[in-house]
């Protein structure tokens, strides 16, 4: 929960907090493909060095994918693997929208997401009314960082020019809201968009009080 500190700028996750992320697709798509059951893709996927590497820019698509052939033990063209991990971005959270534009009456607001070259390029394009009202928007395949780690949320805290005790934070991740919070943030776990409201809600009564 956020300490009693003045909060002067709100840091927003972007998947399963502002847009819904649902793995399976891909698994589901991967294994149309290959002719296997996407239980079988879904116990042999993993957030490997490869998945990191490709986060944070150091590998490209083609070098991921190729990691997936050997991690999946399917051998599908890039195209394949491209449209099943677009898959995964399904829509913006319902009633997300209307808070963020309350939000940003309050207070000015940026994202900070966990995301790949092709999958940022998908979301900005699909999702530009949503992330009209973010002041800027930081991904880790820019960064070259990653959350929780405290070298990327300080250097988001720098390049915004708040004091990390100032920021309140957003993340349906329980390792990056503690990774944020080891930093001196303040932040909440978006288990529901009813978690951001009251939040919100507690920010507009705090400025009224």
């Amino acid at each position: 929960m956020p300490r009693a500190v003045p909060v002067e700028a709100l840091l927003f996750d972007l998947g399963g907090v502002l847009i819904e992320i649902d793995f399976g697709r891909a698994f589901a798509h991967w294994a149309r493909c290959a002719g296997v059951d996407p239980d079988t893709l879904r116990g042999r996927f993993r957030t490997d060095d490869f998945y990191v590497q490709h986060e944070i820019g150091r590998i490209d698509a083609a070098a991921y994918f190729a990691s997936l052939r050997g991690t999946l033990g399917v051998d599908l063209a890039d195209t394949d693997f491209e449209e099943g991990w677009g898959a995964i971005l399904v829509r913006e959270v319902p009633g997300i929208r209307a808070l963020l534009e309350e939000a940003a009456r309050q207070r000015p607001l940026y994202l900070f997401s966990n995301t790949n070259v092709s999958h940022h390029r998908l979301w900005a394009s699909r999702h530009a009314e949503l992330l009209a009202p973010f002041r800027r928007i930081f991904v880790s395949s820019e960064l070259g960082k990653r959350k929780p780690t405290p070298e990327a949320f300080h250097a988001v805290a720098q390049a915004i020019d708040v004091p990390p005790e100032r920021i309140l934070f957003f993340d349906d991740a329980l390792d990056n809201v503690n990774g944020a919070l080891a930093v001196g943030m303040q932040a909440i776990h978006v288990q529901s968009i009813a978690d951001i409201e009251r939040a919100i809600e507690r920010l507009h009564d705090a400025d009224s009080g």
